[in-house]
């Protein structure tokens, strides 16, 4: 039976990846919609290769555009050309769309994952923000509707395959891995000094802006503990972080016996795609080879995080123990100081002090009642966020 498929944020890495395992597995997806923001240019290519019936793009004034790029590629198959969150809500509740690939950046497609949940889609989890700024709603309403989430993130994609090795009540705690970023060696003393040029160079994966500045930062270690409390109901004093510069074991889950069992691959993201995207099954990975060379790999080396250095993955963990709105306030400050960085108008080290003082201005809140709660919770942090980038920018730090 063919898959019908939408992906939400197309064109970053994640959904780029994505289209080359559906081509490389052909006949087993129909890709049905396709969503971005403004990169119209690798867009119309992709709607030109794999023809789908909608596609979206984030504002209404890059519909006509998109239009012009496909007549230049002289593309005419029926087509319609959405816009915005109600262009992505409609694409991922369409009737011939069974699985949704959320890999929208920041919190872009969270309505519209939401409702393909409300919608009973089956969900392939790339975008890590939708659990963290609304964890207890998005999980109560999947289980509610029978949804499976299944992660793509190559870390919680590894927590999922090595839990088939046991069951919930033997397990002692979660180790979530992280490569430590482009910084893991650079001297506290000239963290201030750190360009965007600098942060945006990981030395492992590639990927985009944000989620990279997250990765010198460890914020995205961060957001993934909260992603793995929710995604696999464990508790977040059970999930751990280890420095794993090699980036080949992607997490591991310790057992109540001493036992340990780890995922180990290239850092490829075509392999957490490839097993989502066709779950339970395993399948061969056709195209390049995806094997792990034991000889090239040699060494594995694990070291704990230094918080003292990187904050931010501290400060994530508070978000959750406070729980609540706390984590999309979180979040909203990460993604403002983040651009205000790149942007050269905010310091290194003032990501996480911005951050902090969001959280420290935003009233604590119980239970979440509604999505409407979360965007209010998310665009009071913005502003005070901007505020502080503002006033950060006036006092030259």
């Amino acid at each position: 039976m063919t898959t019908g498929l939408c992906i939400l944020g197309s064109t970053g890495s994640v959904g780029r990846n994505c289209l080359r395992v559906v081509k490389n597995l052909p006949g087993r997806f129909q890709v049905v919609a396709l969503a971005a923001g403004k990169n119209l240019g690798v867009l119309a290519q992709q709607v030109a290769e794999f023809s789908p019936r909608i596609v979206v793009v984030g504002q209404g004034e890059c519909v006509e555009p998109l239009r012009q790029r496909l007549l230049a590629l002289d593309y005419h198959k029926p087509l319609d050309v959405l816009a915005g969150v109600e262009g992505q809500i409609q694409a991922v509740t369409h009737p011939e769309v069974n699985f949704v690939v959320a890999a929208s950046a920041g919190t872009t497609g969270l309505m519209a994952t939401w409702e393909a949940i409300r919608a009973g889609k089956r969900i392939g989890l790339a975008n890590k923000e939708v659990l963290v700024v609304a964890g207890e709603l998005v999980i109560r309403e999947a289980r509610a509707r029978g949804v499976e989430l299944l992660p793509i993130d190559s870390e919680h994609c590894a927590v999922h395959q090595c839990l088939r090795s046991g069951v919930p009540r033997e397990v002692r705690r979660l180790i979530l891995t992280a490569s430590g970023g482009p910084f893991l060696k650079t001297a506290r003393k000239d963290f201030d000094a750190i360009t965007p040029e600098q942060a945006l160079r990981h030395p492992v994966w590639k990927m985009g802006g944000r989620i990279t500045i997250d990765s010198a930062t460890l914020m995205n270690k961060g957001l993934e503990i909260i992603e793995a409390h929710w995604l696999f109901n464990v508790p977040p004093a059970k999930i751990d972080v280890l420095i794993h510069p090699e980036s080949i074991v992607h997490s591991m889950i310790e057992f109540v016996d001493g036992s340990v069992m780890a995922q180990l691959s290239v850092p490829d993201m075509r392999i957490p795609i490839q097993y989502a995207l066709t779950y339970p099954d395993r399948l061969a990975a056709n195209g390049d080879s995806l094997g792990l060379d034991w000889v090239a790999a040699r060494r594995l080396n694990f070291r704990p995080p230094d918080t003292r250095r990187f904050p931010c993955l501290g400060l994530a963990r508070d978000a959750l123990a406070q729980g609540g709105v706390m984590p999309c306030a979180m979040n909203a400050a990460d993604e403002v100081a983040v651009e205000a960085f790149v942007a050269q108008r905010l310091s290194f080290t003032g990501i996480p002090r911005v951050i902090e003082s969001v959280m420290k201005r935003t009233p604590r809140v119980g239970s979440l009642n509604s999505m409407e709660d979360i965007l209010e919770s998310d665009r009071e942090a913005r502003r005070r966020a901007q505020e502080l980038v503002s006033g950060a920018q006036s006092a030259g730090r």
